[in-house]
């Protein structure tokens, strides 16, 4: 061997050392520092959706940017692990995670080409990529992907490694991993798929958006059978099952979540709380919370409250047709369902457009399906010049011509195929929230007419004024200051000068009339004004103020109304306050805290919230006073303003109906031993909604409708007495103890130390001869 051949060898030895001690001195103190640890893969943290459930489990919402349904090897059809294998990687079960032939052709792809391609990326690599790399297309990321596809193929096994990737790719739509496309793509579960689905999501990794199968059907079918083609290859399939499957149509269609019930506003709420509760992560990992809401109540809610606000427009004037469309009349259905879309349904309203025009009715057409409406259902549309009233329409063609888009309402909300009626979009709004008052659960929440359209949630942000639905609390207050239900209180006209109010006040009841001195119990019945005005007088701001806050109520509500306002309910309040100040007098006097949500679980269904109610709760009130303004508020439903709740045949019903100046907001409060239920009705925007729209006549009804339902699985309760409490026979006119063989008596209820004594027939005529003279 000559000395050059020699010198050669040896610098060619000592140049592969010296190059593998720098490699490996590159790697060691420059790149491995900087790789992150491919263990952390053993633990991986899927980002998945937020899902909120009723009481019962059916599903409000999923709320996430990420739509993903993780699944274990052992859930993953083989079928699908074939189809991907065939598609992306067909020697993953054999190669070390690094597929040098395809590294090869993309560095031969950019010497002669001059452009850099995606090449060798295995299944594996591809894992390194998503969830440790980023996808910009360096010299030095694919350097790293190597290293580290070399460090998962050591740490992980290859049904780690592909369950991994399975459940972490793109697949279009939000949707990530195969078990998620399933869904959105088929509607089905993975064990569902047939092959050719098989073959279509395994297709999609390479380009989710130039292979979407409903997006661009054509390109998917060809990216398809191309996978059915190696599948066949590989021998995974037989070539019928290859035929078969190649000749089934593209049939993808898009599956979004499947919501069970309507609760947009529940929804939002609970999201709130539960970014309080769990942080950041609330939305992307994976919990499912379990609400409070019952879920049938909660549609009886959102039923009625669109029901009543609908009556409402229909006791008013008719805005007229949406638009006027004839060149849509003869269009097919897909054509009219996209032409209707800039009419979206409002509730349970549906748009659609008059076909026809009849003597007694009209025919409406939706995409879905034709239907008629009959003149009764439609003569009340009255229509307005401005202020100014037009004539009563005595026909339908008074009121709509052939190409009107109009919305119209189902009779029976339930019954799409049934009657239906003309309709208008409402401009007033709703809110109804129904609680158990032993514990504060949330039973049914609507904070809107529609969600979709205006998530504003009246049942909790909105803070209005609750007029006379506030007094039962100031009357609770004269209780404990020693009043009895038939204490006697003026009812004559007030003036006062006051610079917290105006210059001067002249408070009037609703009717306008005087009726002199009136039991307590009559005048909380009749909601009388001015005995509540003398009432708060009497008592003292600052008393009634502190026991009203013993309810639960926030002091700042009161900021500015500590004065004689109060007591006709100037605070403004959100009518979940209001419902939780009414469970105080259900209950028998305990405060309760409003929640809406019962537990949280993890991903493995681990819980890790559970709500529990304070035990014992706190007394706002003595049972005494809460049986005794209960008592009073049944005679609200009996012989009250709130006359028309009679229709639910209960004798252990109560409330209070609530009204505020010009008619800008009307309540309903009221409640059995287990539900409580408040109703408000009202513009956002506040303006009068009619002289006629009280409380009795807005708000009332949709009460009635929800506690219709509600009470079917409470029974009626026997009155129950508490201890301290006596009844016993009072003359109506002075409130006094009966003498005997008084033939003008009714029975009355005390606390035993409150009772009147009974008094001699001399001494109550002296007393009445003492007041007809002053």
């Amino acid at each position: 061997m000559t000395f050059f051949l020699k010198l050669f060898l040896g610098l060619s030895l000592l140049g592969i050392f010296g190059g593998g001690l720098t490699a490996f001195g590159v790697y060691q103190w420059v790149l491995k520092p900087e790789l992150p640890d491919v263990k952390t893969l053993k633990n991986v943290q899927y980002q998945v959706p937020l899902q909120i459930y009723s009481t019962d489990g059916q599903l409000i919402s999923e709320i996430g940017t990420k739509k993903r349904l993780p699944v274990e090897y052992e859930q993953i059809p083989p079928t699908m692990i074939q189809a991907i294998i065939s598609s992306e990687d067909d020697g993953f079960f054999e190669h070390d995670g690094v597929d040098f032939n395809g590294i090869f052709r993309a560095l031969y792809t950019l010497a002669t080409t001059g452009q850099k391609a995606q090449g060798g990326s295995t299944i594996t690599m591809q894992v390194a990529r998503n969830f440790f790399l980023t996808r910009e297309k360096t010299y030095l990321r694919k350097i790293n992907e190597i290293i580290l596809s070399y460090q998962i193929e050591n740490a992980l096994s290859k049904e780690e490694i592909i369950t991994l990737y399975l459940n972490k790719i793109f697949l279009g739509y939000r949707s990530y991993g195969v078990a998620a496309a399933a869904q959105t793509y088929y509607g089905k579960s993975l064990s569902e798929l047939d092959l050719n689905e098989f073959a279509m999501i395994a297709g999609l990794p390479k380009a989710p958006s130039a292979y979407n199968p409903i997006i661009n059907p054509e390109r998917a079918e060809i990216r398809r059978n191309y996978v059915l083609r190696r599948m066949h290859e590989l021998g995974f399939i037989s070539q019928d099952d290859y035929i078969r499957a190649k000749a089934v149509p593209v049939h993808a269609k898009f599956h979004g979540v499947e919501i069970e019930l309507d609760a947009g506003y529940v929804a939002e709420m609970v999201r709130q709380k539960a970014q309080d509760i769990l942080g950041e992560e609330a939305t992307t990992g994976g919990y499912r919370i379990y609400t409070t809401v019952q879920s049938h109540l909660q549609e009886t809610a959102n039923i009625a409250m669109q029901k009543g606000l609908m009556d409402y427009v229909r006791r008013h004037d008719y805005q007229g047709a949406l638009a006027h469309k004839p060149e849509w009349l003869n269009v097919s259905n897909q054509e009219l369902r996209k032409h209707l879309k800039e009419f979206k349904a409002y509730g349970i309203l549906h748009a659609g457009i008059v076909s026809d025009v009849l003597e007694q009715g009209v025919i409406i057409r939706t995409p879905d399906r034709i239907f008629s409406i009959a003149w009764k259902d439609m003569k009340w549309a009255r229509m307005k010049d401005g202020k100014r009233w037009l004539p009563k329409p005595k026909k339908p063609s008074d009121i709509l011509k052939k190409g009107d888009i109009i919305y119209a309402e189902p009779v029976d909300p339930y019954q799409l195929d049934g009657d239906w009626m003309l309709a208008d979009k409402p401009e007033a709004q709703g809110a109804l929230v129904s609680l158990n008052p032993h514990d504060g659960s949330i039973l049914a929440l609507n904070g809107g007419f529609d969600y979709q359209h205006s998530k504003f949630n009246r049942a909790v942000q909105g803070l209005r004024q609750p007029g006379s639905n506030f007094k039962p609390f100031i009357y609770s207050a004269a209780l404990e200051k020693g009043y009895t239900a038939a204490s006697l209180i003026n009812d004559a006209p007030l003036v006062f000068k006051d610079k917290a109010l105006e210059d001067f006040w002249k408070p009037e009841n609703y009717s306008g009339k005087f009726f002199g001195p009136t039991r307590i119990r009559y005048a909380l019945t009749k909601s009388r004004n001015l005995v509540s005005i003398r009432l708060l007088r009497n008592i003292g701001i600052r008393f009634a103020l502190n026991h009203a806050q013993q309810f639960g109520f926030n002091p700042a509500r009161f900021e500015g109304s500590r004065n004689l306002s109060l007591s006709l309910g100037s605070a403004p309040m959100s009518p979940l306050e209001v419902a939780q100040g009414y469970s105080v007098f259900a209950n028998g006097g305990l405060k309760i805290e409003p929640h809406i949500i019962d537990r949280i679980e993890d991903i493995n269904g681990k819980v890790v919230y559970q709500y529990f109610p304070p035990s014992p709760l706190d007394r706002a009130i003595s049972e005494q006073n809460a049986f005794i303004m209960t008592s009073i508020m049944k005679d609200v439903i009996t012989e009250g303003t709130g006359r028309k709740a009679l229709a639910l045949n209960r004798g252990d019903i109560a409330g209070k109906t609530g009204t505020t100046n010009d008619q800008k907001d009307a309540w309903f409060s009221g409640f059995s031993p287990d539900v409580v239920t408040t109703v408000w009705v009202g513009f956002d925007q506040p303006k009068t909604m009619g002289r006629f729209e009280t409380g009795g006549r807005a708000a009332l009804p949709i009460w009635i409708d929800f506690m219709e339902q509600a009470l079917i699985s409470h029974p009626e309760k026997p009155e129950t007495i508490p201890e301290g409490i006596v009844r016993i026979k009072i003359n109506p006119k002075t409130g006094d103890a009966a003498y005997e063989n008084d033939t003008q008596t009714i029975y009355e209820v005390f606390r035993t130390e409150h009772a009147p004594k009974p008094k001699s027939r001399e001494h109550l005529r002296e007393q009445e001869l003492i007041r007809e003279l002053f």
